[in-house]
């Protein structure tokens, strides 16, 4: 089911499947990419208990092994509505036999959009209902459209960083597993990266020490829209490889996938979060549009 919330700024459409933003529109623009399978179908999944891809998609945990397809199962259930208003929603999945079959925790996963002035506050909360720790990776994946307006081009626009932000590469396989390598990534003039379709040939750009901000600007170096995301640590770029496809994910992440060839140990992987038993974590992030 799609559900609505809007002020007088902005409206914004969320299907209960995943909680997924299906529009974000404005001044009768509409910035979010509306999927075409020619491309990508998806527009902004949710990503938990996982980030990305698992090795053999499965993972152990207290020698036990669990199978789980990428970036978790939030974003194929249908979930709750926990409460709504004019402005904002709020989603619930709560764990129950088929969550625990993949991810063996008892937990309650809320997700709430907010509208304020001309920003779309996005909350996630996770809270440990088990009698141990919990570990699990989130994040975001919107994808927005560019061009944004009609005469332009995909190479017409830019990601702009704050100043004095020096990002660095998580090196990826082939495959989209990490490989343990970082590098200097280079920005172009004035911490902007130029967008071209072959940046994704070899698929997502993964970024961490990137700022807690990222603008999309036109070619006229107009600010299009941000997102703003102070407690995820890494930031993906992507669009399906090798294409010309008209958007870009800017995709917030706490976490990454698994180590390439390595089935992890959930309790042992790095980057994961881990989270007490009776604990509540908190992660919010905002998409901006100007």
């Amino acid at each position: 089911m799609k559900y609505k919330i809007s002020n007088e700024k902005l409206s914004l459409m969320i299907q209960s499947e995943g909680g997924e933003m299906n529009s974000i529109t404005g001044n009768g623009t509409e910035y979010l990419w509306q999927g075409n399978a020619d491309f990508w179908d998806g527009q902004a999944p949710n990503l938990f208990p996982y980030v990305g891809r698992m090795t053999d998609q499965s993972y152990t945990y207290m020698g036990n092994r669990y199978q789980m397809d990428i970036h978790g199962f939030v974003k194929d259930r249908d979930l709750a509505v926990e409460d709504q208003g004019s402005d904002y929603i709020i989603f619930r999945l709560d764990s129950d036999e088929g969550t625990i079959q993949q991810y063996p925790f008892t937990f309650t996963y809320l997700i709430s959009y907010r509208l304020k002035g001309s920003d779309i506050e996005i909350s996630y909360e996770v809270i440990n209902r088990d009698n141990k720790t919990m570990y699990f990776g989130i994040g975001g994946h919107p994808g927005f459209c560019v061009p944004n307006r009609k005469g332009e081009r995909f190479t017409d626009y830019a990601l702009k960083f704050q100043k004095d932000v020096h990002p660095v590469r998580i090196g990826f396989s082939p495959s989209c597993f990490v490989d343990g390598t970082k590098t200097p990534f280079e920005l172009d003039e004035g911490n902007a990266l130029k967008l071209r379709h072959d940046l994704f040939d070899q698929d997502a750009i993964v970024l961490e020490d990137t700022g807690d901000t990222v603008t999309l600007q036109n070619k006229k170096k107009e600010d299009v829209l941000s997102l703003t995301f102070p407690d995820m640590h890494y930031l993906g770029i992507w669009h399906t490889p090798k294409r010309k496809a008209p958007y870009v994910c800017l995709e917030p992440w706490a976490s990454l996938p698994s180590s390439q060839g390595i089935v992890e140990e959930l309790s042992t992987q790095e980057n994961l979060i881990s989270l007490d038993e009776g604990k509540t974590y908190i992660n919010e992030w905002r998409i901006h549009i100007f």
